[in-house]
């Protein structure tokens, strides 16, 4: 048997565009407003529990409520799919919540499965056609000893049963297995068709290339960010974020004083 993908979860396509930049989550942690809790993992220092989300703030009239699909005070749709355990607003690309993996997934539902000894979706045509590994999706990836189960990064079933993330990387050097011109070609396309809501579209963050070494500064996307030395995106953030200053509009020459 081939490898073959296993189901993704809806966050590796959401990054915060929701039809628009159109409302904020409240984050329990800290209290402030953020279109996604990738953006507020990426700028804070904590991680956001998506699940305890319990207020939003619509962008259109301000108004802070509770988390719903449409503003109570404007009826603004926020989300075409919304999800009230995971507090998942995106366009709908099919997505269904899987109450036995505890998170959303892109669908459609009909054409996956849930095994119960992985413990995770799959796609039907592995539904009798796969060796089985107990709750599999739980244990992290075998090569980088990250998190797979909620994981942005896609992964393969591999005939033997186990999970690896498609992206393949020394885990000594993290340096790239293998060649991965293809992949940085479909995350340049996925990035080109996800632009970052308003406020963090001038941001940009240092990085550190793990491929060629090199120190660059790009722009941030929750996607990845490119290195501009050699193209991959099998890089590292070395800091947090920074944001640029917009240039100051109708600045009048400053008048001096005529002795």
């Amino acid at each position: 048997m081939a490898p073959t993908d296993r189901m993704q979860t809806a966050e590796t396509q959401e990054r915060g565009q929701r039809g628009g930049n159109i409302m904020e989550g409240q984050a329990p942690c800290c209290g402030k407003l953020y279109v996604c809790r990738l953006c507020h993992d990426a700028e804070e220092n904590h991680q956001m529990d998506r699940f305890k989300v319990r207020e939003v703030q619509c962008s259109a009239c301000l108004t802070v409520q509770q988390t719903q699909q449409t503003c109570q005070q404007c009826h603004l749709l926020f989300g075409e799919y919304y999800c009230d355990i995971c507090h998942l607003f995106d366009k709908d690309k099919k997505q269904y919540h899987c109450q036995p993996c505890g998170i959303c997934r892109i669908g459609p539902r009909e054409k996956y499965f849930h095994c119960e000894k992985c413990n995770l979706c799959l796609a039907q045509d592995l539904q009798g056609n796969h060796k089985c590994v107990e709750n599999v999706s739980r244990q992290n990836c075998p090569v980088c000893m990250e998190d797979i189960h909620t994981s942005r990064i896609g992964a393969h079933v591999l005939p033997c049963g186990h999970l690896l993330h498609k992206a393949y990387r020394c885990p000594l050097c993290m340096h790239s297995a293998c060649d991965m011109q293809n992949h940085w070609k479909e995350i340049d396309k996925e990035i080109a068709q996800s632009p970052m809501p308003t406020e963090y579209q001038g941001a940009m963050v240092k990085i550190m290339c793990n491929d060629c070494q090199a120190h660059c500064t790009v722009p941030f996307h929750v996607l990845g960010m490119k290195c501009t030395s050699c193209g991959s995106y099998n890089t590292a953030q070395d800091g947090g974020l920074i944001q640029l200053q917009q240039p100051e509009q109708n600045m009048e020459p400053q008048q001096h004083d005529q002795q």
